[in-house]
Parts: C-alpha cells; structure tokens; sequence
C-alpha cells in the first residue's frame, strides 16, 4: 500500500478506547452511582468510540453491592468483600483474563482506567494488611491482567489526564497506536515503513533521541529480517519511544531542527520571529501550540514537502488542544 493510501485507511478506521463502565456515567458502581467524566464523554467522544467493561458488574456482584478491597494474605493478593468475608479473586482472575482476550480482538487503540479501583486501579490502590492498614502499593486485579496481555497498549487512570503533560503523552500514544496498527494490517512493503518512519521522525525525536535512533537502526537492516519479525521488532521498539515523556526541552530541539529547513528560505524577520516563538515556549511565556502554529504556516507557504509528511506537526486532532496547555 502507497502511503497515500495508508494514510486514507488511518483517517477511515475507527478508534476504539477500552474505559471503565462508571466513567461514561453507567451506574454501576458498588453503590449505585457513576463516576462520569465530563472531558471523557464531552469531549473525547467525538473522537472515539468507547468499550465499557465494569469487571465487578461483569462478574455477577450486581448493583449495588458490598463495597471491595485488595488485602494482602501469604499467598498473595486477594480481592475481599469485607463484611461478608467473600473472596472473589478466582472469579476476578478467571474474568480478567478472557475480557482481556476478548478486547485484543477488538483493535483497541488505548485504555481508561478508574482511579483507585480494586479492579480497576493502574497504580497506587489500597492494599489493607491482617490488621486492616492499607499502604497505596496494589494494582487493580483486570487492570493487571490488561497491561500484562497487551504491554503495547496505551493505558491511563482518568484523573491523571487532568495534568497536561501525562494528557499530551496519553494521547500521542494512543494515535500513535492507531497509526501504527493500522499501517501493519495494511499490505505494506519494506518501502512503506521506510515512508511510515520517515513521517514519525520527529515525534519521536521529542520524546526520546535514544528511542528514535533505535528504530533507525532496525528499519536499516531490515532486510536481514523476516517480514514478521520486523513488524514485532518495530511495534515495541515505537511504542517503547513514545512512552517517554516528551520534555520541554526535547520540543525545543525537535523545534529547532524543523526551523533549520527555513534558513534559506525565510527573509531575516521572518526567521526572528520564527526564533523568537520557540525561544518563548522554551522560557515557558507560550504553549507549544504557539511556536507549531508560526511552522506549520511556514510549510506551507514555503511548500517544505518534507515537513508536510511529519506527524509531529499534528499527531492528534487539533480540536483536542492538547498542546495548548504544554
């Protein structure tokens, strides 16, 4: 497939982001409530088609029911229901594992979990010891079992998204994610990922130098490599890149280099001014979506055919805002 029609199928595909039941607003959690996220359902969809599971729901525990805890016992973690003493681990454990078979059929492009969950929890959930002090060190049960059956998988807790740094990479992510799968179900040729990587350079570059140069590698010496083999090699070696964090400082470098293409290109004002907006991002007076902005124009106006194909000029909808805030 030609990039042009890569990039069609991309645009045509559908998006689908597996998230916790009660945060649509389904009440069914132990009480009977919701946990209904405003951003989540105002504003993320209309960009994605959401997959609801409520484990404890999906287990048979109904609405409402009694409340659940992770207590720490020699044999390991269990998942307890305190007041009638109920162990639901097994069924928990049972669960998880073919929901989470279930959902990799599903091409899922990125995961929301619910904050603090028994279940549900990414990180830092209660876990109660014998005499019923908890310490923030457990990990929900089907949320184990989910990063454990796809590490690939962008996943995030809802109430981290509220800081823009962790939304920024969530997001980049779960695209990137997109674009990847998408391009490896198509009939691609070796050419092709040279094409799908050269348009994901410096994406990758403001997130990690070490990660980018790694794939470099790998698309180089592709040809010692069964077509099979290759695609594993890239997928967790793109995702591995773009897990880290971009920085402030990265976003300047990656900036700079863009800026490179214009020298000759642009009068002196135009280039200090150019300067002058990622100099302001960098001393943190204007968000990153400032400095992109002036690049994007110049690319055009300039018709910069290299630039034109880089993700990173618009990795996700700009409706999102994500690099208003960053």
């Amino acid at each position: 497939m030609n990039p042009a029609g890569i990039r069609d199928a991309e645009r045509n595909a559908e998006i689908r982001i597996g998230i916790s039941s009660c945060l649509l607003g389904e009440k069914v959690r132990f009480d009977g409530s919701h946990k209904r996220d405003r951003f989540i359902v105002g504003t993320l969809g209309e960009f994605f088609r959401f997959v609801p599971v409520c484990p404890e729901f999906d287990i048979g525990l109904g609405v409402p029911r009694e409340s659940l805890r992770l207590v720490r016992r020699p044999a390991g973690i269990r998942l307890f229901a305190p007041k009638s003493g109920t162990d639901h681990t097994a069924a928990m454990v049972r669960y998880s594992n073919e929901k989470v078979a279930e959902l990799e059929r599903l091409n899922l492009s990125g995961y929301l979990l619910k904050r603090a969950s028994p279940s549900c929890g990414m990180e830092r959930v209660r876990v109660y010891d014998e005499k019923g002090v908890p310490d923030r060190t457990g990990q929900g049960i089907f949320a184990r079992a989910l990063v454990k059956h796809c590490p690939l998988l962008p996943v995030e807790e809802e109430g981290r998204l509220h800081d823009p740094g962790i939304r920024e990479n969530f997001f980049d992510r779960v695209f990137g994610y997109h674009r990847m799968q998408t391009f490896f179900r198509s009939n691609w040729s070796r050419g092709d990922l040279v094409q799908f990587h050269t348009g994901e350079k410096y994406l990758l570059l403001s997130h990690s130098r070490p990660g980018y140069e790694r794939l470099g590698r790998l698309v180089a010496r592709q040809k010692e490599l069964d077509q099979q083999e290759l695609a594993e090699g890239y997928r967790e070696r793109y995702m591995e890149a773009l897990a880290v964090p971009a920085t402030r400082g990265n976003h300047v470098n990656t900036l700079q280099h863009m800026a490179g293409y214009f020298k000759a290109l642009l009068d002196q004002r135009a280039r200090r001014e150019l300067h002058r907006s990622i100099d302001d991002y960098e001393q943190g007076y204007v968000p990153l979506v400032v400095p992109m902005t002036l690049i994007r124009h110049y690319v055009v106006l300039c018709d910069v055919t290299y630039l034109q194909g880089q993700r990173y000029l618009e990795p996700h909808p700009k409706e999102l805002m994500i690099r208003n805030h960053v």
